[in-house]
């Protein structure tokens, strides 16, 4: 089937918007320096992420977190399986207060950059509803999971103390909620 140039066109935006329409050779470069170590660091973001996602379960203004590293996950198992027990280094979590207390967590932190990149060796926040989401009307992002009080964390390689600590002023900023 041959695809109307107005849909190609559209399909190639598509990408380019998302990837660029080509790595330079320093870049390149870099990507590979990263791909040596990259088996250490996925070790290790997973390792930290487990640890704050067990840490975040027991936390009061916490509805809901979600990593596919907890037992309690519905698709534990196979990740276990298909991840070698390495359950990445991105995890979520939904706050009570929706979108104004999910903004004040993030912006209550201080170690956590606020950005949509993930995988980094610095820890991220985002705000999916808002920003990876922020196109899908209410229904798709209802349909897709994406509440208003969802925050997603990369977690990078930093101290798990000074993390956890991060965390503790974003909820010390929602107090008065």
């Amino acid at each position: 089937a041959v695809v109307g140039s107005n849909a190609l066109l559209d399909l190639v935006y598509g990408v380019v918007r998302t990837c660029g329409p080509c790595m330079s050779p320093f870049n390149a470069w870099i990507a590979l320096k990263g791909l040596e170590t990259l088996s250490l660091r996925m070790q290790a973001h997973s390792a930290q992420a487990l640890q704050l996602a067990i840490w975040l379960q027991e936390q009061p203004s916490v509805e809901k977190v979600y990593y596919a590293g907890l037992p309690t996950h519905p698709q534990h198992v196979l990740a276990a399986q298909q991840q070698n027990n390495l359950f990445s280094g991105v995890l979520s979590f939904s706050l009570t207060g929706g979108k104004a207390a999910a903004w004040r967590w993030i912006n209550g932190t201080q170690l956590f950059s606020i950005t949509a990149n993930l995988g980094d060796v610095k820890s991220t926040v985002t705000h999916p509803a808002s920003t990876t989401h922020g196109r899908l009307t209410p229904e798709e992002k209802q349909a897709a999971g994406i509440s208003e009080g969802l925050i997603r964390l990369s977690v990078g390689l930093e101290n798990l103390d000074d993390l956890k600590a991060d965390c503790l002023r974003g909820f010390a900023a929602l107090q008065g909620i």
